[in-house]
């Protein structure tokens, strides 16, 4: 993959993960009421939910962080992956069925850009471990 292009479409994803933890910082507390009250009627227990409402925002601030710098690419790749197949199971067992397909958007980029990591030329990674 040109180098070039896996550069935008890791800051484009990047920007997309860093800016969904970014706003719900300020907001944590009202974030994690919206989400238990959308899965009081589901199978998981609330105190699971609210510990993942808690983390989402951290995780998904953290994982667009280092796809915009292209530090731990890799990993971060599969961890926002793994996010996302938790979300849509999530997306799922509350019939959230319209905010599925923007997940499998995501899924779809993360792999994507893991299938050919090796046009990860421009990032810090290449800078300090020549990956």
């Amino acid at each position: 993959m040109n180098t070039i292009a896996y550069l935008l479409l890791r800051l484009a994803i990047g920007a997309s993960m860093f800016g969904h933890g970014l706003v719900r910082f300020p907001k944590l507390s009202s974030f994690s009421s919206w989400m238990v009250t959308g899965f009081e009627k589901s199978i998981l227990p609330q105190a699971l939910v609210v510990s993942f409402s808690y983390a989402l925002p951290f995780i998904e601030f953290g994982v667009g962080f280092l796809l915009i710098i292209g530090l731990f690419t890799e990993v971060a790749l599969i961890s926002g992956t793994a996010v996302m197949i938790l979300l849509i199971f999530g997306s799922s067992l509350i019939e959230s069925w319209e905010a599925i397909p923007s997940q499998l958007i995501h899924v779809m980029i993360f792999v994507w850009l893991l299938q050919f990591k090796g046009g990860n030329g421009i990032s810090a990674d290449q800078l300090f471990f020549r990956k």
